[in-house]
């Protein structure tokens, strides 16, 4: 369903050793830096370079003692590198390290999910292309409405999922920044220019002013934009659950041979993906309360938001990868059942021309008021089953036939008055 590789591409991001790894590649931009500034002796740094390295296990042992990961984390790189280790982490503090190194980490997240908003649009139009024409009932309060396509209804999905991509673009810049300018953020220990230098570096933009941490509002624009991801998924996945029930069945996703839907009835083929793509998106979204409360740390900082975040942002860009590709697999694969969508369309027999015959009534100089109450009542006999449909109720009513001939009231009731401008709008799906 989803290839395990891409999976893998997502997870790796969120190991120690990517975490370990960020974080060296933090140290190593800050050497090169303070390298340029003749702060650090091109031999020592040629050392530092080559012999940087670190091991989790060793690392994980000396946390046991020290109870600070970055200080563990040094001291790894330190038995590695040997005395030129003395210029490692110099001037800075560990969220310098810690947040640089996961803003690294996060522009990188951003851009597998972006890319997997780009394939899950593209299907998206294929779809809707596809049933540009397909005609289905519109539906407002869960009642029929009036006749829409089921390419315009994709359409609409489509489009969503191109702000969404729009949205992440901006969220990858809001957190493609880092900080190295030490325990209070005012450069006391390291000038301002290391910083430019090392974050050159890295390709990421300074904070334009930090205390010892990057500010957690830019976490929380993430996290929301990615919940709002979440949230569209989810409104695609409940639409097609709701169209799938049984009685109306007009769409369905997939359901693979072999594939079971019920360990007690055979005959049930079940919306389970899609369910799951719901339940998740509930997870995503939660998540981004919690980045919300991280907002406010006290003073410079606090840690409280550490231990969230070592959760939430893993989890909501692992979530958002993972039901981004089952929805595109949803709808790569969906079965539409434009029959079944006919016959839903004239279950209200005929009744949902009523906009349609209403304003045809004003236009013979009815009041509007007068020409409601007419359709309503003739509407209201087909809704009760005291007529056989509506046109017929119709044509029995004397306030109808003095304004309308038959063949002209037949008119009233073509399906294609309602797609005349459906083209304008995939116009507009460039």
């Amino acid at each position: 369903m989803i290839k395990r590789y891409t999976l893998e591409k997502m997870g790796s991001l969120w190991t120690e050793e990517a975490k370990y790894q960020s974080w060296l590649d933090v140290e190593i931009a800050v050497c090169e830096a303070w390298g340029k500034k003749g702060k650090i002796p091109r031999k020592d740094l040629a050392i530092i370079k080559k012999k940087a390295a670190f091991n989790v296990a060793q690392i994980d042992e000396i946390e046991l003692r020290t109870r600070h990961d970055l200080i563990a984390f040094t001291e790894s790189l330190a038995k590695h590198v040997g005395p030129s280790s003395r210029y490692i982490h110099m001037g800075i503090t560990s969220s310098d390290v810690v947040d640089t190194g996961f803003a690294i980490r996060m522009v990188k997240a951003c851009d597998i999910v972006m890319e997997d908003t780009k394939k899950f649009i593209k299907t998206l139009k294929k779809v809707a292309v596809k049933h540009k024409y397909t005609v289905q009932i519109g539906r407002t309060h869960n009642v029929h409405a009036e006749p829409i396509t089921f390419g315009l209804k994709v359409l609409v999905w489509y489009f969503e999922m191109k702000r969404n991509l729009e949205r992440l673009k901006l969220a990858k810049e809001e957190i493609r920044v880092g900080k190295l300018s030490g325990a209070v953020g005012n450069y006391a220990n390291i000038p301002p220019d290391v910083e430019k230098i090392a974050m050159n570096h890295l390709k990421l933009n300074r904070a334009e002013i930090a205390n010892q941490v990057i500010q957690r509002d830019r976490y929380a624009y993430l996290m929301s934009v990615l919940s709002i991801a979440a949230g569209s998924l989810e409104k695609i996945a409940t639409e097609i659950r709701n169209l799938q029930h049984t009685e109306i069945l007009e769409v369905e996703e997939p359901f693979a041979k072999g594939q079971k839907g019920s360990s007690a009835m055979p005959h049930k083929r079940n919306p389970v993906v899609c369910e799951q793509v719901t339940g998740l998106a509930r997870v995503i979204r939660s998540n981004s309360i919690a980045a919300m409360e991280n907002i406010t740390l006290w003073h410079e900082r606090d840690i409280s938001h550490s231990s969230v975040e070592r959760i939430i942002v893993p989890d909501s860009f692992i979530l958002l990868h993972y039901i981004l590709n089952k929805m595109n697999w949803v709808m790569e694969g969906l079965q539409v059942y434009p029959s079944n969508m006919k016959r839903n369309l004239h279950y209200l027999k005929g009744a949902i021309f009523s906009q349609r015959l209403l304003l045809a009534l004003v236009q013979k100089g009815l009041s509007r008021e007068k020409s409601y109450e007419i359709v309503q009542s003739n509407a209201m006999r087909v809704w009760h089953g005291d007529s056989p449909d509506f046109i017929t109720s119709l044509l029995a009513d004397k306030d109808v036939k003095q304004y309308f001939k038959p063949k002209e009231l037949d008119g009233i009731f073509d399906v294609n008055y309602y797609l005349k401008y459906v083209n304008e709008f995939f116009k507009r799906a460039k």
